[in-house]
């Protein structure tokens, strides 16, 4: 088995918690609230802007301008691409999308996460640390939607089959870019470099499980609720 289908396997526990939390049942549900969907829009859009900029802390770190195309794309996909997943929850909430994320907030948690991958982008020269505390992100979306249409039949007016259809079309040339960076690392890696990214690709898939909680529950800084 590969060292990137090995990675996914252990995580397989973590994706289910993730698909039965209230945030993604209030997707499939078609019920979740105005509120959660404003706060997630809020600290994914701030989010992706970081995760672009990781990426751009990769580029000094590879040498094949195959490497480096792949880069520069994702750089734009995380700046702009997913604005279509972000508009269809606008449209849900009914509100203008540009409007909800003016003010993006960092919410504790984000900032958590966020703060897990720049370590790795400026604590390791070579970039499977950094890919693999990053891969769980488009990783965890894509089997989250997977999930929600395998096991759902939705009907043509669900509002937000859309969303997850974004989702489970859209990830599989990068997944299989990132999986690759991963297993041709292992061939060559020791045991402790190996645990060592195996580790950074489970913390940020609890990351990801974290940060949908922090939108269903809204999550603010205690010091903001004083």
């Amino acid at each position: 088995m590969r060292f990137s289908e090995q990675l996914q396997q252990k995580v397989e526990p973590i994706i289910e918690e993730i698909y039965n939390d209230g945030f993604i049942q209030g997707f499939v549900n078609d019920d979740i609230s105005a509120e959660a969907v404003k706060h997630y829009l809020k600290a994914d859009a701030r989010y992706l802007n970081e995760f672009a900029k990781i990426y751009a802390l990769l580029i000094p770190k590879i040498d094949s301008k195959e490497e480096l195309k792949f880069l520069l794309e994702q750089i734009e996909f995380a700046s702009s691409g997913e604005v279509g997943a972000h508009q269809i929850l606008a449209d849900y909430i009914g509100e203008d999308y540009h409007e909800v994320i003016k003010d993006g907030a960092w919410y504790p948690t984000a900032d958590h996460y966020i703060k897990h991958m720049y370590y790795n982008a400026y604590a390791h020269e070579n970039v499977a640390y950094t890919v693999a505390a990053m891969a769980p992100c488009p990783y965890v979306y894509r089997r989250i939607a997977q999930l929600a249409i395998e096991r759902n039949n939705f009907s043509s007016n669900h509002k937000l089959q859309e969303w997850f259809k974004f989702y489970y079309k859209g990830m599989d040339e990068l997944m299989d870019v990132l999986d690759n960076w991963l297993d041709t690392f292992s061939e060559n890696a020791s045991k402790a470099e190996i645990e060592l990214v195996e580790r950074n690709f489970l913390e940020s898939t609890v990351h990801e499980r974290n940060f949908f909680n922090m939108s269903y529950i809204q999550e603010k800084w205690e010091f903001e609720e004083r």
